[in-house]
């Protein structure tokens, strides 16, 4: 696997804040962002999809970020992110609580609240796991407690932790599509554990079980399949070497069927991605596409059951303004 590289001295000046602040929207979420240093910006943001998730690194002179409550109500992702500084300081503020994070620190944001980052005149290295927050059962109120928090990274299961991140980014083009999913696996047990360590036994739920891990595979494999028309239960059967039935029973679990979740899937991407303003100059039919919706008037029929509203009413209500 190869990830997405931006290196703003592959740019002209003029061109690096727009850039910049669309390959932080890429590898965070959609932030306002003020260039300390003006054009002379110098950064790199590699992009690693991780399973469902993400690793990113973010290598850069002095920025200040903001997520704004209007940022978070046209797009949210729902992911939780913990950040690993490799050099240089990163403030972080969300929910009434703020840290600077140095050297060998690790913090934690939530994409659906505000929050604000910065910063300082050292060049920064961060590294950042973004995951969906269901894939942290029962962890909720734990990681809101977290936000706006650091722990320690320099020793025992934080040391581990910052390791196996480290180790994902520096290996990750010898990675198959595969492997990305159980080293996300891995990132959210070591976490976990992490967690566990200086929170307490109970900070999060136990690791999964059998028939769980296999539903957050799946989950995973979907989502690297969306763009696919053809998705069907029997490919997905077939890919993780179980029967039909047995998938069927899987996601019966989960209050759902496999076609009802991928639809519903393939859905609400469609509907974040018309949200974005950044994508607003997207074909409506081109989005629609990408996540597997070949046909216009099928997809439309689809989104309007979905929402209520025809995609175009949805863009013109969701993506802010022009």
């Amino acid at each position: 696997m190869r990830a997405t590289v931006i290196d703003t001295a592959e740019l002209a000046e003029r061109e690096r804040a727009d850039v910049w602040v669309e390959t932080m929207a890429l590898a965070q979420v959609t932030q306002r962002v003020r260039f300390l240093d003006g054009t002379a910006l110098q950064g790199r943001i590699e992009v690693m999809p991780l399973g469902t998730g993400q690793i990113s690194v973010l290598s850069h002179t002095a920025v200040e970020a903001q997520r704004t409550p209007r940022l978070v109500r046209q797009s949210d992702p729902e992911m939780y992110h913990a950040a690993l500084v490799t050099s240089g300081e990163v403030g972080i503020e969300q929910f009434r609580q703020s840290t600077l994070l140095r050297c060998g620190d690790v913090g934690f944001f939530d994409s659906s609240h505000s929050f604000d980052t910065f910063t300082g005149p050292i060049p920064t290295r961060t590294l950042i796991l973004q995951f969906p927050k269901r894939l942290l059962s029962g962890g909720e109120r734990t990681f809101k407690e977290l936000c706006g928090r650091s722990l320690p990274a320099t020793e025992g299961m934080g040391r581990v932790f910052a390791t196996f991140l480290a180790e994902v980014a520096g290996q990750y083009d010898a990675c198959t599509p595969q492997d990305a999913v159980v080293l996300q696996d891995t990132a959210l047990d070591l976490l976990g554990a992490l967690l566990r360590h200086h929170l307490g036994r109970d900070a999060t739920a136990p690791p999964a079980s059998g028939t769980e891990a296999m539903y957050l595979r799946i989950v995973a494999h979907i989502g690297e399949h969306l763009h696919e028309p053809g998705l069907s239960p029997e490919d997905i059967a077939r890919a993780h070497s179980i029967s039909v039935r047995y998938l069927h029973r899987i996601f019966q679990r989960h209050g759902t069927t496999p076609r009802a979740f991928v639809r519903e899937q393939r859905l609400e991407r469609c509907r974040r991605d018309l949200s974005a303003p950044e994508l607003r100059n997207v074909p409506v039919h081109t989005i629609a596409a990408r996540w597997g919706y070949p046909q216009a008037d099928t997809f439309s029929r689809a989104f309007r059951a979905h929402t209520g509203m025809s995609p175009r009413e949805w863009r013109a209500g969701h993506a802010g303004p022009r």
